[in-house]
C-alpha cells in the first residue's frame, strides 16, 4: 500500500489539528517532562505539544517515511523518528496520540502495552476518529461496493476503533484512573469536492491507489456528485462535514 501523502493531509491542517489542541489542553496541568507523540504525521500535533509544554523533551514518531520527512522539513526545531508505536523505546510522562491508534490492531493488548511505557503517574492521551456513521463515509462505502469499480477485493487498512464501553473495560484493567468523552466537530468546507479532498488521503487512499489516475478521478467525481444530494449548501456557499471523535486520558 502506498505511503501516506502529507501534502493531502495538510490541506485541512487547522481542522485536523484542533482535536490535538483540545486533547493537549486536557492534560496541561500535568507539566510532563518526557513526551512522545505517537502517529505524529506531518508534525502538526507535535508542534501543538511543543507550544503547550515548552519545557518538555518531545519526540514525534510515525511509521510513514513521507510524514516524517514532511515533519522534519516543517518543524526543524523538533525531533522526529521513523518508528512503530510498539517499538518506541524509553519511558515517558506523556504518551500522546491524535488520530492514529485506529490504524493499529488489537487495542486490548496495544493500550496496556503503551501504558507500560509510562513513568509512575504518567498519562496516555488519545483521540480516535469515530465517524463511520457520517453520511459521507456511508456514501463512500456504497459507491465502492458497486461492481463497476471492481473494488471488492482491495485491501483496506485496519480500523480498530472500539466502542466507548469497550475502552472503559480496557482502561479499567490497565490504569489507575481515566476519563472518556467524545466531541463532534462541524467543519465548513468550500464545496462538495472539498468533502472528497478531506478523505482523499485517508479513507479513499486504497481505492485511488488501485484505480489509477483516470478511473480514480471518475470515482472522486461520482462521490462528489452524489454528495450534493446529502450535504446542502449553507448560506455562506459552503457545506458542513460532521466529524465525531472519541477521546480518553488514562493515568498509570
Amino acid at each position: 500500500m502506498a505511503d501516506w501523502n502529507s501534502n493531502q493531509y495538510l490541506k485541512f491542517k487547522t481542522q485536523r489539528t484542533q482535536p490535538a489542541v483540545d486533547l493537549a489542553m486536557r492534560v496541561i496541568d500535568r507539566a510532563p517532562k518526557t513526551i512522545a507523540d505517537i502517529g505524529c504525521g506531518p508534525g502538526n500535533s507535535t508542534a501543538v505539544l511543543a507550544r503547550i509544554f515548552p519545557r518538555g523533551d518531545i519526540l514525534g514518531i510515525d511509521n510513514s517515511p513521507n510524514m516524517i520527512e514532511k515533519a522534519r522539513k516543517e518543524h526543524p526545531n523538533l525531533r522526529f523518528q521513523l518508528c512503530e508505536a510498539l517499538a518506541l523505546e524509553g519511558m515517558f510522562d506523556l504518551l500522546f496520540s491524535n488520530a492514529c491508534l485506529q490504524w493499529i490492531p488489537n487495542h486490548e493488548t496495544l493500550i496496556p502495552a503503551l501504558m507500560d511505557k509510562l513513568n509512575a503517574g504518567g498519562v496516555l492521551a488519545v483521540q480516535i476518529p469515530m465517524n463511520g456513521e457520517e453520511p459521507l463515509f456511508q456514501l463512500i462505502k456504497e459507491v465502492a461496493a458497486e461492481p463497476k469499480w471492481g473494488l471488492r477485493d482491495v485491501p483496506m487498512p485496519p480500523n480498530e476503533t472500539r466502542t466507548p464501553s469497550a475502552y472503559f473495560d480496557i482502561l479499567s484493567g490497565c490504569s489507575s484512573a481515566f476519563d472518556i468523552w467524545e466531541t463532534k466537530y462541524y467543519h465548513p468546507l468550500a464545496d462538495h469536492k472539498a468533502l472528497v479532498d478531506w478523505v482523499k488521503g485517508t479513507r479513499l487512499r486504497p481505492y485511488l491507489d488501485y484505480l489509477g489516475d483516470k478511473r480514480g478521478s471518475e470515482f472522486e467525481r461520482e462521490i462528489a456528485y452524489r454528495a450534493e444530494a446529502i450535504y446542502p449548501v449553507t448560506k455562506t456557499g459552503e457545506v458542513v462535514l460532521g466529524f465525531r471523535r472519541l477521546f480518553f486520558v488514562a493515568v498509570k
